[in-house]
Parts: C-alpha cells; structure tokens; sequence
C-alpha cells in the first residue's frame, strides 16, 4: 500500500487499499466482523478476505483471533489511527477537486457536549468551504437524536456511540473522549474513588448514554455516590462543581481549557473510562458531501488537540 510503506501497481489497487482501509475503519467501529460487513454492504468472507490480505501486505498480525469475535491487536488500533487520517485526508482531497454541487441547507442535530465542544469549530470551517451553505443546528440527547435522524428530521447528528445501532442508520467515530472526575478546588483524596465519594454527586442527565457509561463503570467498580443535583448542562456542572457543590464524572470535550482553572482534575479510572463520539446518519443519506467532509473536520480538530489534562 502506497500509504503505508508498500508498492502500487496500478489504480485499481489503489482503489482496493482504500476500501480495505474502510473496511479495517469499520470493524473497529462496529466491534465485529459481521457488524462491518452488513455496514459496508459486503459478506463476512470478504471482509475476512481483505484483513488477512492486508496483514500479509504489512507482515503484522491486526487480530488476535485467539477469542470470538477476533479483536484489534496493539498493531491493528495502531492502524486504525493512522487509516483515519489517511481516509479523511483523501476524502478531503475528492471533495476539493470535485464540481461544486452542495446542496444550500444542513440539517444537524447534536449532544449539547459537542456544541460547547468541537463542533462549532468544524462547522465554521465548514462554512468557509461553503459561503452559502444554511444550517440548521437543534440540541437533545443520542436517543432522541437518533429517532430524529431516522424519521428524516435531521440529515445527520453528532452523538454518543449507541449501544446497538438501529436498522437504517450507520454509525462513524469521530473520537474517543476520556471521562475524568472534576472535582472543587481544595477536595481531599488521592484517588477518583476517593474523592467521588466526598462529596454529593453532581450527575449529568441520566438518560444521556454518557450517563450510561459512567454508571456502568461506577457500579462495575463498587463505588457508591450519593447523588445531589442532576443537570443537562456541561457548562452548568462545570460552574456546580467550581462552587463546591458536588463532585462529577465528565468527558473531557476536545477544546482549550475544557475545564474551569481551579477545578481537580482525576483521571476515571485506570485505564481512564471512554466514550466515543460520532455521527449517526441515514443508510443512504442525503447529503452524503457534506457528511463526509464534516466528519473529516472534526476528526482534523479533535486529532489536533493533544493536550492534556492538568495534575490534579
């Protein structure tokens, strides 16, 4: 493969690597082979076919198949990342040199998370692109959204991995976001566990599907909060817990500064919990453009933004 080390011998292998790419980017994101095959509109044995034939071309094993379903080895996320960024710079690349025939209105919906986050920044690239362009930008939570989307509400949603994706929808990661436990400035303890159980439990709204994820692991790890205040506002359990009225669990949205200056910032857990975000848009969109390209500019902004959090 050309972009990643190997040799090319005409376009129609190069037109293979692409797809084969695509198709490791989608196992990846939806977990299983079979997942990635009815996604992408191929048989299980294909998919198969395309991996075993990619690691044979990079001579490294992307699987380990020592467990069903066969999961990414330490190589294979490896390959993910740099596969990401090579797939978003190319369709990058179509869409620069490509006539222009953008339709005049998006229609977005989002988590209110990534609109105090990255989105608005990939939006006003977005834009620059595109003078003319209208968009349209409604806020509710991953389900709700979702429901939007498939009733043909919206052209798209920015949202949190769903547990299972509904049938007429498609799914693609944007980027993983680290849950981190914030704390007021001052709080005792040395560890996350030690300092969620403080203070009262600032939660934020619990049928989000990050919500989900943070009670999943508080209960996975025996960990007993005593809840005081439920919010829907990031910005808003920011400014609860600055003024020392509880504890929380939070992502850590990919910006500057994503949290007040003297909050306590710890870690989730260890390794740190995750959540995925993404968008979620019809099988066969409307403005399938636009998606991509918006995709690609939040994957440019999120990679970007290597900083991370201060010492707590």
């Amino acid at each position: 493969m050309a972009a990643l080390g190997g040799t090319v011998s005409g376009s129609d292998r190069v037109a293979m690597d692409f797809r084969t790419l695509r198709t490791l980017i989608a196992i990846a994101d939806y977990r299983t082979f079979a997942a990635a095959s009815r996604v992408l509109g191929l048989t299980q044995s294909a998919v198969s076919l395309q991996m075993k034939a990619l690691e044979t071309e990079l001579g490294r094993v992307l699987f380990d198949r020592t467990h069903r379903p066969p999961s990414l080895s330490a190589d294979g996320r490896a390959l993910v990342d740099r596969a990401r960024e090579i797939v978003t710079l190319y369709d990058q690349l179509q869409v620069s040199f490509r006539p222009e025939a953008i339709p005049s209105r998006l229609s977005i919906g989002a988590v209110p998370t990534t609109l105090t986050g990255v989105l608005p920044a990939a939006l006003g690239r977005l834009r620059q692109h595109h003078p003319s362009l209208k968009i349209s930008l409604s806020a509710g939570l991953s389900h709700e959204l979702e429901h939007r989307v498939l009733a043909g509400e919206f052209d798209l949603a920015v949202v949190t991995e769903p547990e299972r994706v509904q049938v007429g929808l498609t799914w693609e990661t944007v980027a993983e976001e680290t849950l981190v436990v914030i704390a007021p400035p001052g709080t005792p303890g040395d560890t996350d566990k030690a300092v969620l159980t403080s203070m009262p439990f600032i939660r934020f709204k619990r049928f989000a599907w990050a919500s989900r994820i943070i009670d999943a692991r508080l209960r996975d790890r025996g960990i007993t909060v005593d809840p005081a205040i439920e919010i829907d506002s990031l910005d808003g359990v920011n400014q609860l817990v600055l003024n020392g009225l509880g504890v929380s669990v939070v992502p850590r949205r990919h910006i500057p500064d994503p949290f007040p200056k003297d909050v306590r910032v710890l870690p989730f857990g260890d390794p740190p919990a995750t959540r995925a975000i993404g968008v979620i848009q019809p099988t066969d969109p409307l403005q399938p453009d636009l998606a991509r390209e918006l995709i690609g500019e939040l994957r440019g902004l999120c990679a970007a933004d290597r900083g991370g959090d201060r010492p707590a």
